[in-house]
């Protein structure tokens, strides 16, 4: 929430949310309430409303929060640090830290404090480390009461020479490191995409989807009266949460594809039509259809778990049974999900009135080739789901 407006005038319309409390207070407070007749009527020319002193208070009050925040980690004496790093919107590079304690009460509770962002201008282990530590030692926090490390699953952090785990465990061995779960469930989800050609072209369609709507009003109006659930654009780090950019095409592939299909025809900039026709025909596919299906149900199933792990009263067996539940679930999909997938897929182009046909008309030697490659994709432990030659020679008289 910002304090300052565009205008720094009392009883100015948008003189910002500062401004706005202190009219306010007048109406209720006799001090505040003379304060301000003074300054309208300029008989004081101490204000104290300008954006020097407003800074002041926000300094003022962080000071007396983060000072707060230092007092109950000492009474508390051991803690574990969290630290993230993100490049902010002027692409400086900060450090986010957190520090997680067990209160010392009756009725212990588990408290996550975070003490700002620091400046990393140089995001190796060794920096990051250095500056961590300097940090801990302006707030007189005494690193040697550190019992955890929590981190993302980069090299610079989890390195087990030159990392900052590796670099801060050399100085304290009871610092145990313990890698962000909600971070490693993420990349296994990213690694398995990446591995896909099918996946990779099925989320860069999505993206595409969202950037043709959302780049004019008047196409995002359109999709808005065809579709309930918005489209939405999905990120680049956070797999799991792609399950709200896949669910208007789970669920409502045909009114998407309508949309496109009337942006095409009411566009005028030939380009967008070409854009509209070729996505219009990439949701009405079968392949598409049977990825959207398969990658719903599994982001669905990841989605629930990582919000979980990232609970702040997640306990750890709590968290290991969640993951072996979600590995069996997901080993249970790929045994026999892939058929009900298929009978969902089919469905949606139904639906959509278009053919459900998943392998085009391939020569004798091509098809081959391809039932062999999806043998290889199912293929698990050296066993596969099927068997490449078995496959191919239904396929070639499916026509007739």
């Amino acid at each position: 929430m910002s304090f300052r407006g565009h205008s720094d005038k009392l009883h100015s319309p948008s003189n910002g949310n500062f401004l706005k409390e202190v009219e306010l207070m007048a109406l209720f407070d006799p001090v505040m309430k003379d304060h301000i007749h003074k300054v309208k009527c300029e008989t004081s020319h101490h204000r104290y409303l300008g954006k020097t002193i407003q800074n002041e208070l926000i300094q003022c009050i962080s000071g007396k929060m983060l000072s707060t925040m230092v007092q109950e980690i000492k009474k508390c004496k051991y803690f574990s640090l969290i630290l993230d790093c993100t490049p902010d919107v002027s692409h400086i590079e900060q450090l986010s830290v957190v520090i997680r304690i067990v209160t010392v009460e009756e009725d212990p509770r588990v408290k996550e404090h975070f003490l700002g962002f620091l400046v990393a201008e140089d995001s190796t282990g060794e920096s990051l480390s250095a500056l961590i530590l300097k940090r801990l030692e302006e707030l007189d926090i005494a690193f040697d009461d550190c019992r955890g490390q929590s981190y993302d699953n980069g090299a610079n952090m989890k390195g087990k020479n030159k990392g900052v785990q590796a670099r801060l465990l050399q100085l304290n061995p009871r610092a145990l490191f313990v890698p962000c779960g909600a971070y490693t469930l993420n990349l296994v989800i990213s690694d398995a995409a990446k591995s896909s050609k099918d996946a990779i072209s099925f989320f860069g369609i999505v993206q595409k989807l969202y950037c043709l709507f959302s780049a004019s009003t008047q196409r995002w109006a359109i999709l808005k009266q065809k579709v309930n659930l918005s489209l939405k654009m999905w990120s680049e780090t956070r797999w799991e949460s792609r399950v709200k950019a896949v669910e208007p095409l789970r669920y409502e592939a045909a009114a998407v594809r309508e949309a496109l299909l009337e942006v095409r025809n009411q566009a005028k900039d030939p380009m967008i039509r070409i854009e509209a026709q070729s996505l219009a025909e990439e949701v009405g596919s079968f392949r598409f259809s049977l990825c959207t299906v398969v990658w719903y149900d599994v982001l669905n199933k990841i989605q629930h778990v990582s919000k979980l792990l990232q609970s702040q009263t997640m306990q750890v067996d709590v968290a290991v049974s969640l993951l072996k539940k979600t590995q069996q679930a997901l080993e249970s999909y790929r045994a026999t999900g892939f058929v009900a997938s298929q009978t969902s897929a089919k469905a949606m182009c139904e639906e959509m009135n278009v053919d459900a046909v998943l392998v085009p008309d391939l020569p004798h030697q091509e098809l081959m080739k391809q039932a062999e490659a999806l043998a290889h994709t199912l293929s698990h432990g050296g066993k596969s789901d099927l068997d490449g030659k078995e496959l191919a020679l239904p396929i070639q008289h499916v026509d007739s």
